[in-house]
């Protein structure tokens, strides 16, 4: 008895793309991603299967597709190393726990050669391919459940996403947000802290009081990155806005280091993603409207009698000066 295909449905795929005619290998590399990245864990079979899959369309499919595929791969924490060096992406090395010995140096091997310089195509997709906010809302949904661990890697990574950053914050109002949040912090107000944050970032009350509330801390380091806040401000406010939370040590350290490592660019793509999962929360609220949505619902009226003799339509009668009708 044979095994279920791990992925259901692409051995009639496959056989379609390679007719005449039909070539649906940039669906199959999207729909194969979108199925991968639902899942925060695979086993050794997936992910075997998968880097074959997609090892074979990446090569196949255009730049569009590639890109946009990258980008959402670039932000998924468990992409298969294959598929990451394939993609020109870079994970984050490991920090030795102890000193390397002389001789052990000596044997490294050489670096390896300088990457080679983007095309141009790939540099105008990286400054023009902005979310769909379908897309931000999986970025920010996937950047909330993740952990600290997995949360450091999707912040890397999205520097080196094509993914369109938001613009930055005016330096005046970005000054303006610092003082008060400050402020807010020593007075331990994290409601005008959240309303700040918002009002500073024009994000809605939902989305920046889940950013200041969040047990993590993760999410409060891409908003004070996005706002340029300097290192010590940022630690000041980690230790006076939640005393719970700040007299811990190792809470203040680790953000403290994530903070430090954190770009302009990974916090500012961050931010458009917060900003395109609220335009997908608002569209879902609304249906589109239909052509016969109005006729729909009338109420069925009740059919109206014409009397009949129609006002004006009625036989004039004349009166004589005796009274009598002529």
């Amino acid at each position: 008895m044979t095994a279920a295909p791990l992925f259901p449905g692409f051995d009639g795929l496959m056989t379609l793309s390679r007719r005449e005619g039909v070539d649906i290998r940039p669906t199959l590399l999207r729909v194969l991603t979108d199925l991968y990245v639902q899942a925060s864990a695979h086993s050794a079979d997936e992910e075997r299967q998968f880097v074959e899959l997609t090892s074979r369309l990446i090569d196949q499919v255009d730049d569009a597709t590639r890109a946009a595929v990258r980008a959402r791969l670039a932000v998924y924490p468990a992409t298969p190393a294959e598929i990451m060096d394939k993609l020109g992406l870079r994970r984050s090395p490991p920090r030795p726990t102890m000193p390397v010995a002389p001789a052990m140096a000596a044997a490294t091997p050489p670096e390896a050669p300088a990457p080679k310089a983007p095309t141009e195509a790939q540099l105008r997709m990286a400054s023009n391919l902005s979310m769909r906010p379908n897309d931000a809302a999986e970025i920010s949904d996937m950047f909330f459940a993740a952990n600290s661990s997995e949360r450091a890697l999707i912040l890397h990574n999205l520097s080196e996403t094509p993914l369109k950053a938001s613009a930055r914050i005016p330096p005046a109002r970005a000054a303006r947000a610092l003082h008060i949040l400050e402020m807010a912090a020593y007075a331990e107000d994290a409601e005008s802290f959240a309303l700040e944050i918002g009002d500073a970032l024009i994000l809605p009350t939902r989305i920046a009081t889940q950013v200041v509330n969040d047990p993590g801390g993760e999410p409060l380091a891409c908003a004070a990155r996005a706002l340029d806040m300097p290192s010590a401000a940022f630690q000041r406010i980690l230790m006076f806005l939640n005393p719970e939370f700040g007299s811990s040590v190792q809470n203040v350290y680790r953000l403290s280091r994530l903070y430090d490592r954190l770009s302009e660019r990974s916090a500012l793509v961050m931010l458009s993603a917060w900003r395109g999962s609220t335009m997908a929360v608002s569209r879902a609220k609304y249906r589109p409207a239909l052509y016969d949505d109005e006729r729909n619902r009338v109420r069925a009226a009740a059919p109206q009698t014409r009397p009949a003799v129609q006002p004006g339509n009625a036989p004039a009668i004349h009166t004589g000066t005796d009274g009598t009708k002529r």
